[in-house]
């Protein structure tokens, strides 16, 4: 990925400059997230089966058989707001489920109608990529 930094020449501050769709701190895109969040949360995919579609990495420790830590921790954070800007906390008593449900809808209300028209999981991921 190129990231190219420039300084201010009056405050000497410095701003880092990334492609669309890159979300500060994580590893995937803002469309992949958007994409396990609709898979486990509007979907009903259990956690392994998520992985399996959109982690990149085919060799994976004997945690990932059960779970998959890091989208239970993209969940946590857009339980607090601190996921994507567009996404409302939610209330501490919604499950994780229900968590992700809610960003995978607000996410995808960012597709256009004919990516939206394709199923849930595609607006889901085009709207991640539209709100990066």
């Amino acid at each position: 990925m190129s990231a190219r930094r420039y300084r201010c020449t009056r405050c000497r501050a410095i701003v880092l400059v990334v492609p669309r769709g890159v979300v500060s701190r994580r590893h995937y895109a803002a469309a992949a997230i958007a994409l396990a969040l609709a898979l486990y949360g509007w979907l009903g995919l259990p956690l392994p089966a998520v992985r399996r579609r959109v982690s990149p990495w085919r060799v994976m420790g004997t945690a990932a058989a059960t779970g998959w830590a890091t989208l239970v921790r993209w969940v946590r954070a857009a339980r607090r707001g601190a996921l994507l800007g567009c996404v409302r906390p939610c209330p501490q008593d919604f499950t994780l489920r229900q968590v992700a449900e809610r960003a995978a809808t607000t996410l995808s209300a960012f597709a256009l109608p004919r990516e939206a028209a394709a199923g849930p999981e595609a607006a889901a991921f085009h709207g991640g990529m539209r709100m990066a």
